[in-house]
């Protein structure tokens, strides 16, 4: 079963290459099968295809055709060789390229100047709202929105899989970690983290490796796309924190790394997994609609916050509550006065739009739904 996907390739491919970056099963072989239909394929996770290029590269030059408009080539971070050939023939044919990953890492070290200009850079997420119809969302909050688990009867299995066969192998295949039990203990410490000020030290003594290992860890993580640094806002009225919340990319995968099986209601971890909703939104739609703009987080040292900051113009605050008050909106007030606000929005279960003073509540549905239209960034 395939479901239309917000991200359009179509227009990009009519003016150059693109270079579609994503967590594995996030959908990009199915969104270049069914949205894009190039003229052949290369799916570097098949052997066969993975030998014969790797023992002659230069076949990618030799079968092109001359009427071939888009050639796809499938997880080319397993093959960066074939870049070389590619980079070519971008330059001296009329044929777009359609190249696909899970890790930006060798890419990036080794041929940054396709990724810098030559190639359209794009990123595919997991499921969003729109994409889904009627979203669940307390399925999307345990067992996440990646589009197999999604469509799954067994999602907590299937996790269990993507998890073991995926995330452990892939960083044991790419080479991005040499003692893969350390990261597999890294990666569980992480999990409990999900939507937490990023503190190297703290998992380093839980996941018993030196804190620069950490560091390095995290970078894989970004590097594989699995998750998110949201950094901080700076307001200059009131000292904040200086260290970036880290997000999994997907709420399903941080749940199956700790064993959580289920989010009780109203327990600050169904909380968090909501909050992490919402980035993946925010997330998605800077990125498919191009928005420049950053998205960050605002928290000072005596605790005041607000979840994410987009601009300097637009505050979010995001709770869980079905019946928000005044209470719910002291930190976008906080920031109201360190910082020149434009709006101010608490996102929220209640059932429907209205105001507390110059705070907005919005009910997530239709914040999402807004925010999609374009309704809340429209001047």
């Amino acid at each position: 079963m395939y479901l239309p996907r917000k991200l359009d390739l179509g227009a990009d491919l009519t003016k150059r290459s693109v270079l579609l970056l994503g967590p594995r099963r996030t959908g990009k072989s199915a969104l270049i099968r069914e949205a894009v239909a190039p003229d052949r394929t290369y799916d570097l996770l098949r052997a066969d295809t993975f030998q014969m290029l790797a023992n002659r590269p230069s076949l990618i030059r030799e079968s092109l055709r001359p009427d071939d408009r888009v050639v796809a080539v499938d997880e080319i971070q397993k093959l960066p060789v074939l870049m070389d050939e590619i980079h070519g023939l971008i330059e001296t044919t009329g044929t777009r390229f359609l190249l696909t990953g899970s890790s930006a890492r060798k890419l990036r070290r080794t041929h940054t100047s396709l990724m810098g200009g030559r190639a359209r850079v794009r990123r595919l997420f997991p499921f969003i709202a729109e994409e889904v119809g009627d979203l669940d969302l307390d399925r999307a909050l345990l067992t996440g929105l990646l589009p197999p688990i999604w469509l799954s009867d067994e999602a907590w299995v299937d996790l269990g899989d993507y998890v073991g066969s995926y995330l452990q192998e892939e960083v044991r295949a790419e080479g991005l970690a040499r003692n893969i039990e350390a990261f597999s203990r890294f990666l569980t410490r992480a999990a409990r983290s999900h939507g937490e000020l990023l503190n190297f030290e703290s998992v380093a003594r839980d996941a018993q490796v030196p804190a620069r290992t950490v560091r390095e860890y995290y970078d894989v993580l970004a590097d594989t796309l699995l998750g998110h640094l949201v950094e901080p806002f700076r307001a200059p009225a009131r000292k904040a924190v200086s260290h970036a919340r880290f997000y999994f990319f997907d709420n399903g995968v941080a749940n199956r790394l700790v064993g959580r099986r289920n989010l009780a209601p109203g327990t600050p971890e169904q909380g968090t997994a909501f909050e992490a909703y919402l980035c993946h939104e925010l997330m998605a739609w800077r990125s498919y609609t191009r928005r420049e703009e950053p998205l960050t987080f605002w928290r000072t040292q005596d605790g005041q916050e607000v979840d994410f900051v987009l601009g300097d113009h637009t505050g979010i605050e995001v709770k869980l509550t079905s019946l928000a008050t005044e209470r719910d909106a002291v930190g976008l007030h906080k920031l109201g006065a360190a910082a020149t606000l434009r709006r101010k929005l608490l996102v929220t279960r209640d059932q429907a739009w209205r105001r507390l003073g110059d705070v907005e509540i919005w009910p997530w549905r239709a914040f999402v739904a807004a925010l999609w239209s374009g309704e809340l960034t429209s001047e």
